[in-house]
């Protein structure tokens, strides 16, 4: 890469900066230090070592801040002897094309390199060997142009260097760091004064690393192929269920949203398909959650066997259920495809102890439209679906249509009491019956006069909601024995439950919302009191 086009670039540019001052009464002694500053740095990293270590030498003759009016005679006799370091032919050689006004190819931007140093020869240099790499580098020459580059395009990583001829580069690392620590991205300092204080400052700030001038661009490139690499791990710890492996919630969010602006764009079509493993509380309550654990790693393995891991999007969206974003496809080869991982998933033999059982899944599925282009109700469509196929027998894929959001399903909100006074339970049944949720909600109401009673019945229908009233004290089975055993093998977001007790020990109402209770309300209590402890919980439970 040390060839003599550089060579011959950093010569003419000498000479067009001593054409440039010899038609100026004089130059300001902290123009000449940058001067010999950014030679020193360039030419030490092309290989140039004489020039390297006469700039500087140089370089030390002149204040970086001084304002003091240098005439020809002063500084010529400093720049001439440059001339004959450099033994090359000069040929008409323009600013290289590595210099770009605007950026180019923005498309590529997660692996770009923002390079602000207003030395030219050195960032061009810099460009043309990080692009043979694949590396696209955009350049700025000021501390302005890099701060509107990185708002505007967010690149992958920042080369900056500390001179800078508007601003410092402390100062545009001061400016950016938080921003780049939200998108993760590696500021590396570059310069050639690489003093400790310097270097604490920089690091104190935010910067990742400091690379002294001159460098040797293999060591330049092993850096930045490390620092990328870092940056990809970073990423995806961010956006990866550590369970399953499957991607998470967040990066599902990030996903759709550009689906549907893709979609909007340029019409391209893509299916949603929102997956639920069937009853699998009752894995959990017969096999352990371990096992539990294995057959959630398992589902997202047989997925991800079957699709195209670089375009398709699995994403664990909560618990046992998964949602499926599937680029290119519409919903019919979406459903054949579900039809493969059916096959693949329900063919899996778990093994707990000597027994031996099978898991399977219900799924629906939905396809973006014009109709239907935004988060909410792609999600609707999806959920609808595949409520649809678990209502009807589950191990099935559901395709959404019209004709599925006519479909009215009741929704049920159960109330019961479990009491030992018959007066409290016919007090709350009688209040409860023809009670009516601001969500038009149905209600049913039950009574039980005795925990155990409560317990052994057949109470609990899956997909549908329960406020549980508990007396805390009562034959047979204590209400916090019942509250105990609910919380053990029953899902804790369809049930809320509320002790009513007698007990003013501040234990036993501790104890009760250790074990699970969603409030309590203490005998004696009005029936008002209580009618507003459940509305406030049928509104959560109902959102």
């Amino acid at each position: 890469m040390k060839t003599d086009k550089y060579k011959r670039l950093i010569k003419q540019r000498i000479l067009q900066t001593m054409d440039t001052w010899s038609s100026q009464p004089a130059v300001e002694e902290q123009d000449i230090h940058r001067f010999f500053h950014n030679l020193k740095g360039t030419c030490g990293t092309i290989g140039l070592t004489e020039v390297e270590k006469y700039s500087d030498q140089k370089e030390l003759l002149f204040s970086a801040d001084s304002h003091k009016q240098c005439v020809k005679e002063e500084w010529e006799q400093h720049l001439k002897p440059l001339i004959a370091l450099i033994p090359v032919e000069i040929e008409p050689i323009g600013l290289p094309e590595a210099v770009p006004n605007d950026i180019e190819d923005l498309d590529n931007n997660r692996n770009r390199v923002l390079v602000i140093d207003d030395d030219v020869d050195f960032v061009a240099y810099v460009k043309e060997f990080l692009e043979k790499q694949s590396y696209p580098v955009t350049i700025a020459l000021n501390a302005e142009r890099g701060l509107k580059l990185f708002y505007d395009w967010k690149p992958g990583l920042i080369l900056l260097d500390i001179v800078l001829p508007d601003k410092s580069g402390m100062y545009v690392l001061n400016q950016m760091v938080e921003k780049a620590k939200q998108g993760h991205i590696p500021i590396i300092m570059i310069s050639a004064n690489v003093s400790i204080e310097n270097q604490i400052h920089a690091y104190r700030s935010g910067a990742m690393d400091f690379l002294a001038k001159p460098f040797d661009v293999d060591l330049l490139l092993a850096l930045i192929d490390n620092r990328f690499a870092m940056k990809r791990e970073w990423e995806r710890s961010i956006v990866i269920d550590e369970l399953t492996g499957a991607y998470n919630r967040k990066h599902y969010n990030g996903m759709m949203q550009q689906f549907i602006a893709n979609y909007n764009r340029s019409n391209k079509v893509f299916s949603l398909v929102m997956m639920d493993l069937d009853y699998f509380k009752h894995v959990n309550d017969n096999y352990g959650h371990l096992k539990g654990d294995e057959v959630l790693q398992a589902f997202v393995a047989a997925i991800h066997s079957l699709i195209n891991q670089d375009e398709d999007i699995l994403c664990r969206y909560g618990g046992e259920e998964f949602a499926l974003l599937l680029p290119n496809k519409d919903s019919t080869e979406a459903a054949l495809l579900l039809d493969q991982i059916r096959e693949r998933f329900n063919a899996i033999r778990f093994q707990a102890g000597e027994e031996h059982f099978h898991v399977t899944f219900s799924a629906g599925v939905t396809q973006i439209s014009t109709n239907n282009s935004d988060t909410e109700k792609l999600v609707e469509e999806a959920d609808q679906a595949l409520y649809s196929g678990k209502r009807s027998g589950r191990n099935q894929t559901i395709v959404y249509t019209k004709e599925l959001s006519e479909i009215r399903y009741d929704s049920f909100l159960n109330v019961i009491i479990v009491d030992d006074d018959p007066l409290i339970r016919e007090i709350v049944i009688n209040r409860f019956s023809h009670w009516k949720p601001l969500n038009n909600t149905k209600v049913q109401a039950y009574e039980y006069s005795d925990g155990m009673d409560f317990i052994s019945s057949d109470w609990y229908k899956e997909d549908e909601k329960y406020i549980i009233m508990l007396d805390g004290s009562m034959p047979t089975l204590d209400g916090l024995e019942v509250l105990r055993r609910i919380r053990e093998h029953y899902p804790e977001q369809n049930i809320l439950i509320v002790m009513l007790t007698a007990r003013n020990n501040t234990n036993d109402i501790v104890h009760a919302l250790q074990i699970g209770a969603d409030d309590y309300v203490v005998k004696p209590f009005h029936m008002q009191e209580l009618v507003l402890r459940i509305e406030r919980l049928a509104s959560r439970i109902l959102s």
